[in-house]
């Protein structure tokens, strides 16, 4: 037996896999639904150039559910107020890019301060602290369930309702107030979704590493097509797989989920990134080369 052998056999064991698979239900269509949003608020990230927000917003995520786990209350609903509360701050003091990455940069470590506190005061299960950071998605119960999919139907139906308008905004937002779309109101709205899409992905891959799944996918999907309808599909399906991937990978494995999550989304940008590249030089080489006459 070679050296990786043994560390492949001490890291996954798939002799009960069947048995275990029954036990993840509420986890696996939990995580379908949080790829939904996850890609398709990506998309908005994406455009609008606000992945630095999504990482402030989860500190202060983290925050909340640190603090829900000290007192002994819902975890996603003081995920979902932290998160809340940090996406109004941003979307209130953060007219211009440069307003609100400052903004961004001081809430970041107050927020991961506040929740590295309350762990250090909580004296519960240590997996419970670990979770928060790395995410524990394989032992979602039915009533947190039910909390993440009634929020994730609240952001989906917000997304619909202010798809076109918030696409129009993101490309244009000078073209888009002169039209009379209600440029700011569309901002704090939309902030406010992706507070929530955030809080859902902290469930996930916890709040260290909740890049992966709310703008990860959205640019592996950039980088392949620009359609309206491919683009926002192409992302979905990239955070679906990424989640139920990562789901079923660490299930046997002794291992917790984050790092499945994050190689298979990190793998699906580079192979979009791959054929974006060549697909552009492909089309360049047409561009240039010679007519016949």
């Amino acid at each position: 037996m070679t050296f990786a052998d043994g560390i492949g056999q001490q890291i996954f064991n798939f002799d009960h896999y069947g048995e275990l698979l029954v036990l993840v239900r509420n986890s696996l269509v939990a995580g379908a639904a949080l790829g939904l949003i996850g890609g398709l608020a990506g998309i908005f990230v994406v455009l609008r150039d606000l992945p630095f927000a999504v990482h402030g917003i989860s500190e202060l995520s983290f925050a909340g559910a640190s603090a829900a786990l000290l007192l002994g209350t819902n975890i996603v609903v003081g995920s979902i107020v932290g998160s809340l509360l940090a996406a109004a701050v941003i979307a209130a003091l953060g007219t211009r890019a440069r307003d609100r990455n400052s903004a961004i940069g001081i809430l970041m470590p107050f927020g991961l301060g506040l929740g590295v506190l309350f762990l250090a005061l909580y004296k519960g299960r240590a997996a419970n602290k670990f979770g928060l950071l790395t995410g524990q998605i394989v032992a979602v119960d039915t009533p947190r369930t039910a909390w993440l999919l009634g929020t994730s139907a609240v952001v989906l139906a917000a997304l619909i309702v202010m798809w076109r308008p918030l696409t129009f905004a993101s490309a244009d937002p000078d073209v888009a107030a002169a039209r009379g779309v209600p440029v700011r109101g569309l901002s704090f709205a939309f902030m406010m979704v992706l507070g929530l899409a955030v809080a859902l992905s902290v469930q996930v891959v916890g709040a260290l590493l909740v890049l992966t799944l709310v703008v990860t996918p959205a640019a592996a999907a950039s980088r392949v097509t620009a359609s309206p309808v491919l683009l926002p599909l192409l992302s979905v399906v990239f955070a679906v797989a990424s989640i139920e991937g990562g789901i079923l990978l660490a299930l046997g494995s002794s291992l917790p989920i984050s790092p499945y999550v994050t190689t298979i989304s990190f793998g699906l940008y580079v192979v979009c990134r791959f054929v974006g590249t060549q697909r552009a030089r492909r089309w360049g080489s047409r561009a240039t080369s010679p007519r016949p006459a």
